[in-house]
């Protein structure tokens, strides 16, 4: 049976691909990074609560210590009712570079050589990073470099896409959690928040 490693968060779009993954027998070996962010522990909470049935309790993998000292607001929580916050304060340059890096490291470790991740082709203009083209380079990059080899099904994909198969695939919509502002709960006005809620609203969900 095919294994993969999964950059997993608890979030929708990397849910939704475990789940996409488990429905075609891939065993499916979940990593998790702690990059520092100030949601850290409500993410690992859901990721824990979201994963389908059969899928290896997921590994957790300290890498704060290279983004000590960053000002961005995933790192340092905002006061929202305070504090103003635009997009580029949610970014850290970099990250998707090394989430890629450092599981493809682990990866070819543990003999694994396909890292699926769940980025959508995000029109967020400081997500450069998470765009199709970025992902597309990363692709090349790592042909030259080892034998492990990345996937993301939903490169193409809008956040709609993405909720409609998680549907197909019942996954736990509601308690996944992918908030940039807020460490606790959603706060309904960031980026992801109102690409989520936009998706929910064009389904009629709510």
């Amino acid at each position: 049976m095919k294994q993969a490693m999964l950059i997993a968060s608890g979030g929708l779009d990397s849910t939704t691909v475990a789940y996409e993954l488990v429905n075609q027998g891939v065993v499916v070996k979940p990593v998790f990074f702690d990059y520092g962010q100030h949601c850290v522990e409500t993410e690992w909470k859901r990721l824990n609560e979201v994963l389908p049935n059969g899928v290896e309790p997921p590994e957790r993998i300290d890498i704060s210590g290279i983004f000590k000292g960053s000002n961005s607001r995933l790192v340092l929580e905002a006061n929202l009712w305070k504090d103003p916050v635009k997009d580029d304060d949610l970014y850290i340059p970099y990250r998707t570079m090394l989430f890629f890096a450092a599981a493809a490291a682990r990866a070819q470790t543990l003999g694994i050589f396909d890292v699926f991740t769940g980025f959508i082709n995000s029109n967020h203009a400081k997500e450069i990073d998470c765009s199709a083209s970025f992902l597309n380079g990363l692709d090349e990059l790592a042909e030259n470099v080892g034998v492990v080899r990345f996937h993301s099904p939903f490169r193409y994909s809008s956040k709609r896409d993405v909720l409609e198969k998680a549907l197909e695939l019942k996954v736990p919509v509601g308690r996944t959690f992918s908030c940039q502002a807020a460490s606790l709960f959603p706060c309904g006005a960031c980026p992801n928040c109102v690409e989520r809620l936009n998706a929910l609203h064009e389904l009629n969900l709510i």
